[in-house]
C-alpha cells in the first residue's frame, strides 16, 4: 500500500527518456554501454586479461578496480548525477547494482568467486551523510549483498574530515587531500579478509587508494575497487 501511495503522488520517470514507471526503464538499461574487459589503475588504463594492475600501478595499495560505466558517456553521467544529487533518486541503488550483475556476467566471472569477501561502502563524513539524507556508495551495496550473498561492513571504515571534490584539486594535491581522512575501527572484522571497496564513480583514484591503505594497515587481506563508473 506505501508503494501504491508514493507512486500515486510520487511517480517516478526514467532518467533518459522519462517513461513514468521506474528511474531506469529495461528499454534504455539495454542500451547502457557495459564494458566487457578489465583495465588496471593507472591514468590511462591498459586492457588487462585480468582484473589486477600492470606493471606501471604495482606500488598502489588497491589490488585491482572492477568498474561498469565509461564515466564519458552521456548516458552514464545523467545516471550518476541523478542519483548523487538533487532530486535525489536513491531507488536508483538496485538498478545500478544491477548493472554490476551485469558487468561481472559479460566478464564471464562467477558471483561465487566472491564467496570470501566482504563489501565495504566508501563512507560520507556523518555531516554529508545528514545532509544527502543516505550514502550512495553504501545502498549500491546494500543491494549488492543480497546478489553475491556477501556481507556488508558498514562500522569499520569511516570518513572523519571533509575533503573538497577531487575534480576541483590539482594532481598534486589529490592524493594529499585524502591523508587522514579516513579511520577503520572495529579491525577484527576485516583483518586478513578480502575487500570489495565499493564507490559510485571512480575519478582521480585518490579516495579509493586511501581508503584501501588504511583498510590494509588495519589487517586487510586484499582491497578491490568497485565502482559503477570510471572518469
Amino acid at each position: 500500500m506505501k508503494k501504491i501511495l508514493l507512486d500515486l503522488f510520487f511517480p517516478r520517470f526514467c532518467v533518459y527518456c522519462q517513461r513514468e514507471g521506474d528511474y531506469l526503464c529495461e528499454d534504455c538499461l539495454s542500451i547502457l554501454e557495459i564494458l566487457q574487459y578489465q583495465y588496471c589503475l593507472c591514468k590511462k588504463p591498459q586492457r588487462l586479461p585480468e582484473a589486477g594492475k600492470c606493471r606501471r600501478c604495482q606500488n598502489l595499495s588497491l589490488n585491482g578496480l572492477y568498474f561498469t560505466l565509461p564515466y564519458q558517456n552521456f548516458f552514464t553521467k545523467k545516471l550518476i548525477h541523478q542519483f548523487k544529487y538533487e532530486p535525489f533518486a536513491r531507488e536508483l541503488a538496485k538498478p545500478l547494482a544491477s548493472i554490476i550483475i551485469a558487468y561481472f556476467n559479460l566478464l564471464e566471472k562467477s558471483l561465487t568467486y566472491y564467496k570470501d569477501f566482504i563489501l565495504v561502502p566508501v563512507p560520507l563524513t556523518k555531516k554529508r551523510q545528514r545532509k544527502r539524507g543516505f550514502n550512495q556508495a553504501e545502498e549500491i551495496s546494500r543491494e549488492l549483498t543480497k546478489l553475491f550473498q556477501i556481507s556488508l561492513i558498514t562500522d569499520c571504515l569511516f570518513k572523519i574530515k571533509e575533503t573538497l571534490p577531487q575534480v576541483e584539486l590539482p594532481k598534486s594535491e589529490r592524493l594529499k587531500s585524502q591523508k587522514g581522512v579516513f579511520l577503520v575501527k572495529n579491525e577484527e572484522k576485516i583483518k586478513k579478509r578480502k575487500v570489495l571497496l565499493v564507490d559510485d564513480v571512480y575519478t582521480t583514484g585518490s579516495t579509493m587508494e586511501e581508503c584501501a591503505r588504511v583498510l590494509k594497515m588495519a589487517g586487510a587481506k586484499e582491497v578491490w575497487g568497485l565502482a559503477i563508473a570510471r572518469g
